[in-house]
């Protein structure tokens, strides 16, 4: 792609972001939206692939219709109480209809069909982009409309979310389409925990980011779109593949890494709000998720190929391993020891 065009779509990216959660008018988060919709559509579609062309397609149509709904949403709200005032919205139908919004711009069950179709049809940093920085303005509008939304139907989408992302991930050897149904999973957490603890919802948003980007760029750093390739690269990268290990199981939620963190907090936040049956059954269904994570885990550092002959062994590089990828990877594990503090802000 032109570094022009793809300075252009980036620079658009960030102002759809910032319109959106600088805005306290309905009108001006939907503009956001939208500018964040037809920026990243060239970026999801610069390889001319059919696959990627036909993930760009998907993107569009489940965003527009995402955005129509919010619309609608905003116009009812609007209509009702004569305010546009997003932290205003106080009609039940318009919350109902705009948390099936967020959700299909978020990708949560029942909505989530179309991400890892799209996470398959682009590129490794295009997925990284769709994983991160594009949740964080629906987000946003879900932080600050929390107070207004039905928590039983956003616990519903959130166990919804947690088993199919656990269930769905396990049959996967995409690397790309794991993590999307790893993405799936940890919006199930956040969705459960956003009606009674918004600021732990965030926390959790931001050390999810911190993880996925670690993962995502260390398999952009050594090439690896499935596990059979993944298998190959101890022997190019072994500190780099250590260091995978210890970040996939880091986003399983395993202590003492950074992902036991969020994951401690919100059971205790649902334990302190009596739903103790909802804790215990979201905490059962994130053992499907650690299964894979797991598995990604083993074959980044444990196996070899059964049948060597049919890839391409990887040389050893000395080559120095990139330095965000370095920094993100030791926030990824070793953040546990700040919780004391992180529970003074939640």
């Amino acid at each position: 792609m032109n570094p022009q065009a793809k300075l252009i779509f980036t620079s658009s990216l960030l102002l759809g972001s910032t319109i959106t959660i600088s805005s306290n008018h309905w009108i001006m988060a939907w503009t956001g939206l939208e500018i964040n919709t037809l920026a990243i559509l060239p970026l999801i579609s610069k390889s001319h692939h059919p696959r990627a062309i036909e993930a760009a397609t998907k993107y569009f149509l489940v965003q527009a219709a995402a955005s129509a709904l919010l619309l609608f949403s905003s116009m009812t709200n609007a209509w009702h109480t004569g305010q546009w005032d997003i932290t205003q919205l106080t009609c039940p139908t318009s919350c109902v209809i705009l948390t099936a919004a967020i959700a299909m711009k978020l990708g949560l069950a029942p909505f989530h069909f179309w991400f890892p179709e799209v996470m398959q049809g682009c590129s490794i940093t295009t997925g990284l982009i769709l994983s991160t920085a594009m949740k964080f303005p629906p987000m946003t509008l879900l932080y600050m409309t929390s107070q207004s939304l039905n928590p039983s139907m956003l616990t519903t989408m959130a166990l919804l979310s947690v088993a199919l992302g656990g269930w769905m991930g396990l049959n996967q050897t995409q690397t790309r389409k794991i993590l999307a149904f790893s993405s799936i999973s940890h919006l199930g957490w956040m969705a459960v925990v956003i009606a009674y603890s918004p600021k732990l919802a965030l926390l959790n948003f931001y050390l999810y980011v911190v993880m996925t980007a670690a993962v995502f760029l260390a398999l952009n750093t050594i090439k690896t779109l499935n596990l059979s390739t993944l298998m190959t690269t101890w022997a190019k990268t072994p500190a780099l593949s250590a260091m995978l290990m210890l970040t996939l199981l880091s986003l399983a939620g395993l202590p003492p890494l950074t992902g036991f963190l969020p994951k401690w907090l919100i059971i205790q936040e649902l334990v302190n709000q009596e739903m103790a049956p909802t804790a215990t059954i979201i905490a059962l269904m994130s053992l499907l998720g650690l299964f894979f994570y797991l598995r990604l885990a083993y074959c980044a550092t444990i196996t070899l190929p059964p049948h060597t002959t049919n890839h391409m062994k990887q040389w050893y590089t000395n080559k120095p391993t990139n330095t965000s990828v370095a920094i993100l990877m030791t926030l990824s594990i070793f953040l546990l020891p700040i919780s004391p503090m992180l529970r003074t802000i939640v």
